[in-house]
């Protein structure tokens, strides 16, 4: 069963940039449409970025658009999220996700498989 894993958060001031990356492992998701989620304390769970299986084609929330950038090696089975310019807005736990089929690629609910997540806190 392919399992995700997310790594490089930690806590930036404003303006800072990070890298967060969701490796996959026990099979691959190349052939996966992915995502990355977040939710900060008592706020409902918030779609950030889509990936096309393909990387061909790139989705974002407007709140972060023109400040991240999803990309994927599907070699190294990985799929990449840069964040820069970051805002204490952007403080949340940042989880992917992946999905064999989307309807609506902001919509957690096509999402079957998650990774556990990865705390970005930034500070003013």
């Amino acid at each position: 069963q392919v399992q995700l894993v997310e790594s490089g958060g930690g806590l930036v001031q404003a303006g800072d940039s990070l890298r967060l990356s969701c490796a996959a492992s026990g099979g691959t998701i190349n052939t996966y449409n992915m995502g990355w989620f977040r939710q900060a304390p008592g706020k409902e769970r918030q779609f950030v970025a889509h990936i096309s299986w393909s990387g061909g084609t790139t989705n974002y929330a407007d709140s972060v658009k023109g400040r991240f950038t999803i990309s994927r090696d599907n070699a190294k089975n990985t799929v990449y999220l840069q964040m820069t310019n970051l805002k204490p807005e952007d403080s949340a736990v940042y989880r992917c996700a992946g999905a064999s089929a989307l309807s609506d690629y902001r919509d957690a609910y096509y999402y079957g498989l998650w990774g556990q997540g990865t705390q970005v806190t930034v500070s003013s």
